[in-house]
């Protein structure tokens, strides 16, 4: 680490780690930068695990982006390869044996090692020298590990050193192989990312931060994780709304009191007049499409606005997917429950007519003509939903009347942009009429709620 090229590649691997840590969303900042810097002077490379807490210490600034440091980490400082290269001929059997040996001692340095021989032996595909990539499902799949377990708990019983009951020793032989499972991925991954280049493995490989995730893709687990995250968020925007309301209730300057008063100064205008503005709080709609493939987004956008409701002097929630029903009544005050909301609605609003397809024009006519006194010129209207219509007529005559009638109208589009009007999408003709966003994950509707609501 003391040659000036040796200092270069380690320099790139850090400048590295930092901007692939910047395109997941951690905000690293010049200081946490030459601070890393120092710490891996310091450390050395000698005990990667060191490093690894080091420079997280120095770059992170909570536990939860440990889910995203730890992975690019690993792409950037990997573990070094402890084997010959191009091994071929690997002996299954003896690398079983010597698994079974690490995992009985619990031994994670040596199964680490073994991962590293694993993913040589067994991991590599192609034809090409070296192989054309490399693959920890492969691996697992030849060594098995799982299948070990019977074998490693009679070596700890042999050896006399468990001190665990049977189902203790058992669940702990799981943990030791799982352990192992997640040292072959990341030795793969490592390996994939010199040769395809460690910045383009870390910009996909890489789970994204939860704010991050798309709402029309997140799994069970992200969407908990999205659910936890409703009250502070509100609580974050809610501040942000106080303040700006406080800053719009001074008003813009009065240029006719202005003047009058700058006489007693010849005319120059040393104190401003302010115009004074009546404090009236905003109405609020969402028209929010609960069909199956939006559903994740309306609930989550729903509770938002629930728990933000103390801002504005009436909120009104529709939910559709060919037909509406007002599901302001469903929405319980301070309630984190997306999954219990979604069934509420189901059970108890009628949201479908003789199909279950979404059918937005059909949906907002009869918005129109059942509920006209629900917009009005202090009405600010979202709409939530991907605009997908099944090939049905759009309406747009009802979007102009909703237009027409209310103060400000927004769309928020799950979908990407460069989706919209693609297949059955009429988000360009509804983007005609009104303004519609792009709103896929936490932080763009974070974003988009601090910027759109009405003060």
């Amino acid at each position: 680490m003391n040659s000036p090229a040796a200092q270069t590649g380690v320099a790139e691997r850090l400048t590295g780690l930092v901007g692939a840590l910047r395109s997941h969303g951690v905000r690293i900042g010049t200081g946490e930068t030459v601070d890393a810097a120092q710490a891996l002077e310091a450390l050395g490379l000698t005990d990667r695990e060191r490093l690894r807490e080091g420079l997280a210490a120095t770059l992170l600034h909570g536990e939860a982006q440990r889910r995203v440091f730890d992975p690019v980490f690993d792409v950037y400082f990997p573990r070094r390869v402890g084997g010959p290269e191009g091994r071929t001929d690997a002996d299954r059997d003896a690398l079983r044996n010597r698994l079974v040996a690490a995992l009985a001692a619990n031994d994670e340095a040596m199964t680490a090692q073994l991962a590293v021989e694993a993913v040589d032996g067994f991991g590599g595909y192609g034809s090409s020298p070296g192989s054309d990539g490399w693959s920890s499902y492969q691996t697992l799949e030849r060594l098995r590990p799982q299948t070990l377990l019977a074998r490693v708990r009679d070596t700890v019983r042999a050896q006399n050193a468990s001190g665990f009951t049977d189902r203790l020793l058992e669940d702990e032989i799981r943990r030791r192989i799982e352990v192992f499972r997640r040292q072959v991925a990341t030795e793969a991954r490592r390996r994939v990312a010199e040769r395809r280049g460690k910045d383009e493995i870390a910009r996909r490989a890489v789970a994204p931060t939860p704010d991050r995730v798309d709402f029309l893709l997140a799994g069970q687990t992200q969407l908990a994780e999205l659910r936890r995250a409703v009250h502070p968020l509100a609580r974050k925007l809610a501040t942000r709304l106080a303040a700006r309301r406080r800053r719009a209730a001074h008003g813009t300057i009065d240029l006719r009191r202005t003047l009058r008063g700058s006489l007693s100064t010849g005319g120059v205008p040393m104190l401003p007049v302010l115009r004074r503005r009546r404090p009236v709080r905003p109405e609020l709609v969402l028209l929010c499409d609960v069909s199956g493939s939006v559903a994740g987004f309306s609930d989550f956008t729903m509770l938002l606005v629930q728990a933000l409701h103390d801002q504005f002097s009436k909120v009104r929630v529709f939910a559709f997917v060919n037909r509406v029903d007002e599901v302001t009544g469903l929405l319980v005050h301070g309630g984190t429950d997306p999954q219990g909301l979604a069934a509420r609605i189901r059970s108890e609003a009628t949201v479908t007519g003789w199909h279950d397809s979404s059918d937005y024009g059909a949906a907002l006519g009869e918005f129109t003509e059942r509920y006209p006194d629900a917009v009005g010129s202090r009405t600010s209207v979202f709409v939530l939903g991907d605009a997908r219509t099944n090939m049905s007529d759009p309406n747009l005559a009802a979007v102009r009347w909703i237009s027409e009638r209310a103060r400000r109208v927004h769309w928020l589009n799950p979908e990407p942009r460069t989706q919209w009007g693609t297949g059955d999408s009429a988000a360009p003709d509804y983007a005609g009429l009104l303004k519609m966003y792009e709103c896929r994950n936490v932080r763009q509707l974070s974003a988009l709620i601090t910027r759109l609501l009405p003060v």
